[in-house]
Order: C-alpha cells, then sequence, then structure tokens
C-alpha cells in the first residue's frame, strides 16, 4: 500500500482537521491557492515568469531562495495545487537517499498507472550533501518528478551544479510592511483558518508594528499576533464574563493593542551570516557608500553590521582598505584614521569600538576621493607578473660592500640632496622600460603632488639641475 494512503486511513476526516487546527496559526494560514498568495511580484504576477510557467503548464524544477518566514514553502504547496501534483514535503537535515528513492519509485508508479506528476519538495536543500543531490539529477531530468528545493544560502554556492542548469532559480525577497499587515488582518478575520472566533479589536498602529519588527518575517509576525490574541484570551476566561460588556455569545472579547503587541514580539533580529550572502553583501554596500560619498548610507550599512554581530576586525580592514584604496593621496589623513580605528576597535571592544569604526568610515565618505594610488600598484603589479622583468639599472644597485664596488655598482648614482630642491633628473628605471604608473588626479591633496611633479618633468625635459632653482 502507499505510504500516504496507509497514513490517511490511520485517522478519520474529523480527526485530520483536529490535527490541521492544533496547528501554529502560521501554517494554518498558509494559501491555499495562488490568488491567495502575497509578496513576490517580481516573479509572481501578470506576465511574470513564474506565472508563465504555470499557466503554460511547462513546470520545470524550481529552486527558491531567500531568507525565512517569506513564502517558500507556501509558494511549493500551492504550486502543487494548482498544478494537481501529488506533494511530498522533505526536510534535508531528517531526509537520507532512502526516502528521495522511496519517493521516486511513487513517481515513476504514479506517471506508469496513468496518473498525476509529483513534486518533491526540499527544504533546506543546501543541507544535502553531493551524493544526495546527485540521486535526484537523472530523476529530474527525466520528468519524472518536479523538484522544488528551498534554501537560505545562495543556491549557486551550496547546491551542485548539474542540479542547478535543471532547475529555474528565484531569489526570494522579505515581505513589505503592507504585504505582512495585509496579512495580519486576514488571519484577524479569518473565522475557519486563523483568529476570526474571537472578536478581536485591533489597534492599526499595533498591527504595523508587528509588521515592521517581524522585518519582512510572516510566520514571525503571525506567531506573535496568535501570542498576543491567545494570551489575551486566556486571561479573559480566568476573569469571567463581564457584564457590562457586549460581545456575541461565545465569543472573548480581546483587546490587541500597541502594548500587547510589544509584549507579544522578541527583540527585531537583524538578519546577518556571518559567512554567507549578508556578509558580503552588506560589507560591499558599506564600502561602496563610503567611495560614493555618502555619509548617511555609510553610517547604516555599519549599522546593520555592528548590529548583525560581525566582527570588529573585518569591519576595520574593509575601512582601512577603503581609506587606501578609494581616498588614497587625495587626503591621507583618511589612511591615518583608518589604521587609528583599526588599533581603537581592537583594544576597547564594542560597543566603544563602534566610534572610532564610525569617525573613520565617516571621515572616508566626506573625504575627497582619488584611486590613483591604488590604480598605479595595480598596474605595476600587473606588468611585473605578465611583462618581461626589468633590471634594476647599474647606478641603483647596492654598493655597501667590497665586490659591488669593484663591479662599479652604485658609482655614477647621484644624492639628490646635494642638488637645489632635492632633485636631479636621473635614470630610475631602464631605458625602454619606463611607464607612467601614477597619474594624480585634480582632487584634494593630489593637486598639489600634480604641480609638484609638474615642475619635476620641466628639470627632466631640461635634462640637467637648474642651479638655485626650487622645487617646492
Amino acid at each position: 500500500m502507499d505510504d500516504d494512503k496507509a497514513y490517511n486511513t490511520l485517522f478519520s476526516g474529523q480527526e485530520q482537521a483536529n490535527i490541521a487546527s492544533a496547528a501554529p496559526l502560521a501554517a494554518r494560514m498558509r494559501p491555499g491557492k495562488l490568488a491567495e498568495f502575497i509578496g513576490q511580484k517580481h516573479f509572481l504576477g501578470p506576465d511574470k515568469l513564474l506565472t508563465r510557467m504555470l499557466e503554460a503548464d511547462r513546470l520545470s524544477s524550481l529552486i527558491f531562495y531567500g531568507p525565512p518566514g517569506v513564502g517558500k514553502t507556501s509558494l511549493a504547496a500551492v504550486i502543487a495545487n494548482y498544478t494537481k501534483a501529488k506533494f511530498y514535503y522533505l526536510s534535508a537535515p531528517a531526509a537520507s537517499v532512502r526516502d528521495i528513492r522511496r519517493i521516486i519509485g511513487h513517481a515513476r508508479d504514479r506517471l506508469a498507472a496513468g496518473g498525476t506528476r509529483t513534486v518533491l519538495f526540499i527544504d533546506e536543500i543546501h543541507r544535502f550533501n553531493r551524493a544526495q543531490q546527485d540521486v535526484l539529477l537523472d530523476d529530474v531530468e527525466a520528468g519524472v518528478l518536479i523538484l522544488i528545493g528551498a534554501t537560505t544560502e545562495n543556491p549557486f554556492f551550496s547546491v551542485n551544479s548539474p542540479l542547478i542548469s535543471r532547475s529555474t532559480v528565484f531569489r526570494f525577497e522579505p515581505l513589505s510592511p503592507d504585504d505582512i499587515l495585509q496579512l495580519l488582518v486576514t488571519a484577524i478575520d479569518d473565522a475557519e483558518r486563523g483568529l476570526g472566533k474571537f472578536d478581536i479589536e485591533a489597534e492599526r498602529k499595533a498591527l504595523k508594528f508587528l509588521a515592521v519588527m517581524s522585518d519582512g518575517d510572516a510566520r514571525k509576525a503571525l506567531t506573535a499576533l496568535e501570542v498576543g490574541v491567545l494570551s489575551q484570551a486566556a486571561r479573559r476566561q480566568e476573569e469571567g464574563p463581564q457584564s457590562n460588556e457586549a460581545r456575541p455569545a461565545g465569543r472573548a472579547r480581546i483587546i490587541f493593542n500597541l502594548e500587547v503587541a510589544k509584549q507579544s514580539i522578541q527583540q527585531k533580529t537583524i538578519e546577518y551570516d556571518g559567512t554567507g550572502d549578508t556578509h558580503y553583501d552588506l560589507a560591499s554596500a558599506l564600502q561602496k557608500s563610503m567611495r560614493g560619498s555618502d555619509p548617511d548610507a555609510t553610517v547604516y550599512w555599519l549599522a546593520r553590521m555592528l548590529a548583525g554581530g560581525e566582527d570588529t576586525r573585518f569591519i576595520a580592514r574593509r575601512i582601512a582598505v577603503c581609506a587606501a584604496e578609494d581616498v588614497g593621496n587625495a587626503d591621507p589623513m583618511a589612511t591615518v584614521l583608518a589604521a587609528a580605528a583599526v588599533q581603537i576597535s581592537e583594544f576597547v571592544g564594542l560597543p566603544e569600538a563602534q566610534l572610532p569604526l564610525a569617525q573613520a568610515a565617516l571621515y572616508i565618505a566626506c573625504s575627497p576621493k582619488s584611486n590613483a594610488a591604488a590604480s598605479a600598484i595595480w598596474q605595476a603589479m600587473a606588468d611585473v607578473k605578465h611583462r618581461p622583468t626589468v633590471r634594476v639599472p647599474k647606478h641603483l644597485k647596492d654598493s655597501h660592500y667590497k665586490a659591488a664596488k669593484k663591479a662599479g655598482f652604485g658609482a655614477d648614482y647621484k644624492y639628490p640632496h646635494n642638488f637645489a630642491g632635492g632633485f636631479v633628473p636621473q635614470e630610475y628605471l631602464p631605458e625602454g622600460a619606463t611607464k607612467k604608473y601614477y597619474v594624480p588626479k585634480d582632487s584634494g591633496c593630489e593637486k598639489d603632488i600634480m604641480r609638484y611633479l609638474q615642475k619635476l618633468q620641466i628639470l627632466i625635459q631640461d635634462g640637467k639641475p637648474v642651479e638655485g632653482s626650487a622645487v617646492d
């Protein structure tokens, strides 16, 4: 007997309904059809890719990628209903290759008997090792089953390339506060699946508070709503009926205000993965905001990283790199402040470390910019690695040993301080190897560097030092 049929015979219809009613509100409020699904309009809406695939009945295997509580599991179940397919759920941490093979066997039997297709939803698919993922390849490609994998990690790093190539990847975004608010209102009004059996008076600002504090996670918002309502209902039941309170028979009057909302949801959790996409995305946003001279964005992304628990040494390193790469000699003090931030943040630790980090990051964001120094070393490194090696000119070689002097090393070297202005034209790269690596920009302190180098260039063109001339 099919395992699912065997399970269904264990309980009557009423018993199964009772089991379903015991599920958390977030599970009970899962959408039953496509029209009820909220969010992800960038791929699920009129003329969007996933909608087109469903309408054309050309559904391929899918990878759903995004943070928790944004509808990955819910959408998979809706798709199974939409396509009239048999739906299986596996949690990757608890599943085995045997479980996968059993479901594949059922899928083949069902197709052979002229039955419906099979959707296998694997939650946290990134937790499957390579061998487990490889078991799916042939049957996914042959269309024996439709795989829908859900992951909170970047699938291009955590899922086998062959499986990615056989699937369409959809990135889920956090739900907007308006989306969450719509879900909360629906849950309050729905008497069958939601909290409609209670007489709830919900303040709009209380629901908006949950919508913001849940940070795009519908599960978190619905759980907080359920906690607030059920705790109030239990209290009303203990207090007994209030004679002056007019309410429908058999329904408890629930006041869900801002204070109740605050007590029903945990402190806002900052989404942060210290080794995944969030880590690198926020680091990139911080550095690009400093480079782009936006102090407000700079301090916001810095706060996101600090609140998420990022290592202050990593943040300090990014700030130091940005100072040297993007400000450089346009304002050398930026590198000095960055170096100080590295040392001070390491010395004092959090929470005080946020102060020198913020000071340095904001200074960099507000400094004139030049990547001339960075560009110079990048070009020079490329030439060193990929072009013929240049020998040190004879007059520049070390002459602090007897054999060197006999060979004439350093003999023709001109000591710049013996000449006016501390400069004398001479060859520092062999003829034919000279190249313009450092080109100062007309920005900040590099304006002065540019003028100074232009004066030196005049002396170089003359070919000899000018007696009494000063190079300022």
